[in-house]
């Protein structure tokens, strides 16, 4: 059960940064090991080239000091994706913090 809702919130994060610059998967890694998210390649790879075949994020293949880094940006229906999954996120963030005062 953990493992699908953490699932969704990752897919979140990556639409959230790639939303605001490119990203590529070890520095999404990173992120969200600041978040305290545990992911690792083999975790987040599947998960970027699933959102590339469904639309929300499109490749690009970068030459960086000689090694292919893909760098992956939101596309337009990855916006509106995000957009919609802000409103329901904040309506039950909203909720559930509201039960706790």
């Amino acid at each position: 059960m953990i493992k699908s809702m953490l699932s969704g919130f990752v897919r979140l994060h990556i639409l959230h940064h790639a939303s605001l610059e490119s990203i590529y998967g070890v520095e999404i890694i990173e992120e969200l090991k600041r978040h305290g998210y545990r992911v690792g390649p083999g975790t987040i790879y599947p998960v970027l080239h699933q959102m590339e075949e469904d639309g929300f994020l499109i490749a690009e293949k970068v030459n960086v000091e000689g090694r292919i880094r893909i760098y992956y940006q939101i596309t337009e229906k990855g916006r509106q994706v995000l957009s919609e999954s802000k409103k329901w996120l904040r309506e039950l963030v909203e909720e559930v913090l509201e039960e706790d005062s």
